[in-house]
């Protein structure tokens, strides 16, 4: 004859307690707070997502956290490379760290750009120090700066042909980058939230009319469609200008694959029960779907314009580096990357590829999101909260 032990611990009144209060928590939860406790235990997923809140911050503050001004020039450091920080060297140690004092001279055979290196002079760094004024967000006018030197310069990305700080240039790049993603996302989320709805809601010939009008802007060329576009922009237009211009257009051809998916969703779930009750209580058809049927999968919605970031991202990179998006004197990191088009710059000055890093930083961080997303949005993910 067996017996089975029974543990004293399992059938307490605490253990059952806690078990229902955690049962009722999760039951009782929103579908947002499910999302959220299935999205914080991916954990590749929350650190891409602060590391796309650190950027997005920095960018925002760009003109704090950055030394200098986007057309500030060093002249005495043209094509330098990047200045490494030091707290000790052979004249010995410092509590705070410096940079040594550099400045570039051609050599006499290959008139190539050569940096020269003063051990003998220190420029230390500081912290919250005053330099270059500039408005902030036209807010209030400020010269504060997250760091810098009190005299001479630092460079931590090197310069550029034209002597200026690749640092503050690639931060302010970030902003621009990141704002003309979002812009764009959101121009496309609006139109295709429009089109995709109608044509799911009402069906019939309006909804085959909007398909083949859907299907003739998915098959636009976009190369030519950008080269055109950018040879039309005015050539008096403003950076200001031209980046609205560059956002709506990125709008403009982004939303057809949202609209779609959202069109497949409403056309699978207005026949339910609440739509018709909905319906026959007299709910006119712009409140059916914005307060009965897109919230039934709104968290796919969220999926999909995460992962539709990066596209933006990367249009805006590759359209400014071939000369068909901005245009100096704007600043993202597809106008940095021009100046990294030629062989000299892989011999010579592959500092110049670092804006690339951003971009690769940016776009997998906002793949690894969206994949912590999609698994979050699955209604049939078990949860573990």
């Amino acid at each position: 004859m067996t017996t089975t032990e029974i543990t004293p611990e399992a059938n307490t009144p605490a253990v059952t307690a806690r078990e229902s209060q955690e049962a009722l928590r999760y039951y009782s939860a929103t579908q947002w707070q499910l999302m959220w406790w299935r999205f914080k235990h991916h954990r590749a997923a929350l650190i891409a997502a602060s590391v796309l809140v650190f950027m997005a911050v920095t960018g925002m503050l760009s003109q704090f956290v950055s030394p200098y001004l986007t057309n500030t020039r060093d002249a005495d450091y043209q094509l330098g490379p990047p200045q490494r920080p030091h707290f000790c060297d052979e004249n010995g140690c410092s509590l705070r760290p410096f940079v040594y004092g550099v400045t570039t001279e051609r050599d006499p055979v290959t008139l190539r750009p050569m940096p020269v290196v003063d051990t003998n002079i220190r420029w230390y760094i500081y912290f919250f120090v005053h330099g270059e004024s500039y408005n902030f967000y036209r807010l209030f006018e400020t010269d504060l700066h997250l760091f810098g030197v009190e005299e001479g310069f630092i460079h931590l990305f090197g310069t550029d042909s034209l002597s200026r700080d690749l640092f503050s240039r690639a931060i302010y790049g970030t902003r621009t980058s990141l704002s003309i993603g979002v812009l764009g996302v959101l121009i496309a989320f609006v139109l295709a939230l429009i089109i995709g709805g109608v044509a799911g809601y009402a069906g019939g010939w309006l909804d085959y009319g909007i398909q083949r009008f859907t299907e003739i802007v998915r098959v636009i060329p976009v190369i030519p469609l950008y080269m055109g576009l950018a040879a039309a922009f005015p050539p008096e237009w403003s950076s200001t200008q031209v980046y609205f211009a560059m956002t709506l257009i990125l709008g403009l051809v982004g939303w057809p694959t949202l609209a779609r998916r959202i069109r497949g969703q409403l056309l699978s779930l207005r026949h339910e029960d609440y739509v018709v009750a909905a319906h026959l209580a007299g709910a006119g058809a712009a409140r059916i779907i914005t307060r009965h049927l897109l919230p039934a999968f709104t968290s796919y919605i969220i999926v999909d314009l995460v992962i539709s970031f990066p596209y933006m991202v990367l249009s805006e990179t590759a359209l400014s580096f071939v000369g068909l998006g901005l245009r100096p004197p704007a600043v993202s990191w597809g106008v940095l990357l021009q100046d990294a088009q030629n062989i000299r710059t892989i011999e010579q000055a592959n500092w110049l590829f670092i804006p690339a890093a951003f971009v690769v930083v940016a776009v997998l961080a906002f793949t690894v999101v969206g994949d912590g997303a999609r698994d979050a949005a699955d209604p049939y993910q078990v949860s573990g909260a």
